[in-house]
């Protein structure tokens, strides 16, 4: 063991026993650049890679409870969350929604803009490449909540008054107009599913759950196999081969009441 320490201390990384195997090969291909050692016969060794642990998604259960708390407790962020959930938005996506992306007469969503944190600034981009942009249809629990989205944020400009500022017409602004900041979304969401009482899970992962939604919505297949972005609607029939449950049903009627849908 000594011999070994050596041999790390040569390397120029007294850490390195307790750092792990890659800080040990590190060290020992420095030690023989250095021409301390002949060979690295940490290079002869396979370090398996570790394994992430799996997340499960929420269940259309767990999802239509959590949409449920955010109607009934007016959360600002409650269009967002829909979108998140029934259109598979990423974070960087709902966030740069602009109202001119959004046709409520025809009952779609154009995504070609997000926001991104770059160092200490908050960037209204477009999106990476034109594949990403797409027009979305939007089924009628969307369109309801973006409607009230909407009479919020003209309530939230005549309160702050000379306060308010317009960033781009985006449509998830804090209540004085700013850009929302993107990690205070994944913290308000972790926070919203708390008080829900639903099992916590990343914001990236609700994603997997828009499937399961679009059939308790009762959504056409069509139009499921465009917010799905299926190149064949073989792959959204398999979906919809799975019965869905009557307990989630209930939960979405309910969200639709509390949005005036009823």
């Amino acid at each position: 063991m000594s011999d070994l320490m050596t041999l790390v201390e040569v390397g120029g990384a007294v850490t390195a026993v307790g750092g792990g195997a890659a800080y040990l090969r590190a060290a020992l291909s420095h030690a023989v650049m250095e021409e301390e050692i002949g060979k690295n016969v940490a290079k002869l060794v396979t370090v398996p890679k570790p394994r992430r642990r799996k997340i499960k998604p929420w269940s259309v259960v767990e999802a239509g409870r959590f949409l449920e708390h955010v109607a009934r407790t007016d959360d600002p962020l409650c269009a967002a969350w829909v979108l998140v959930l029934v259109l598979g938005l990423c974070r960087g996506e709902v966030l740069g929604l602009t109202w001119k992306s959004i046709d409520f007469e025809a009952g779609e969503l154009y995504v070609d803009h997000q926001i991104q944190r770059a160092g200490r600034e908050i960037l209204h981009r477009e999106t990476k490449t034109e594949d990403s942009d797409d027009f979305l249809p939007l089924p009628e629990l969307c369109l309801s909540a973006l409607r009230q989205r909407r009479e919020q944020q003209l309530k939230h400009k005549k309160q702050a008054g000379e306060l308010w500022q317009d960033s781009r017409e985006l449509v998830f602004t804090t209540k004085f107009g700013t850009p929302i900041e993107p990690g205070n979304m994944t913290r308000m969401f972790a926070g919203r599913a708390r008080h829900a009482g639903v099992r916590a899970i990343p914001l990236r992962n609700t994603r997997h759950t828009c499937s399961s939604l679009l059939v308790a919505l009762k959504v056409h297949p069509k139009v499921a196999q465009r917010i799905l972005r299926h190149s064949q609607i073989a792959m959204t029939m398999e979906v919809y081969a799975e019965a869905s449950e009557e307990e989630v049903r209930d939960a979405l009627r309910q969200l639709s009441e509390a949005m005036g849908n009823g």
